[in-house]
């Protein structure tokens, strides 16, 4: 069984509020089956980009997705811009969390 994209974008949100940290929706995917883009940052600092998607297996896995080694908030928008116009269905979460990345592994882990 998979879980829906919306259901899972709202675990995220809370995990990340639980844990101290600030979530938000920048884009509004398909509710059932859409993908997920993380922005990461700390303190606003620029983190990875980390995208859910299905990997050789048939699995889902987290690759690090974005504008390479530019990571600032023009780099961003510009790749999330490209994305979003290439899937519509794209979920956009912003995190603002110390350690963003382990969150979302964590997460991951639970689905």
């Amino acid at each position: 069984m998979r879980f829906k994209s919306r259901f899972l974008v709202d675990l995220l949100l809370r995990r990340t509020e639980a844990a101290g940290g600030f979530a938000a929706i920048l884009a509004k995917g398909d509710d059932t089956s859409g993908t997920i883009l993380v922005q990461c940052s700390d303190r606003g600092e620029p983190g990875p980009l980390l995208e859910r998607r299905f990997g050789p297996d048939g699995e889902y896995i987290w690759e690090d997705v974005g504008p390479g080694e530019a990571k600032d908030d023009e780099s961003w928008k510009n790749y999330q811009e490209r994305r979003r116009n290439a899937d519509p269905d794209l979920w956009i979460v912003e995190l603002d969390i110390a350690d963003a990345p382990r969150l979302v592994a964590e997460w991951a882990a639970l689905t």
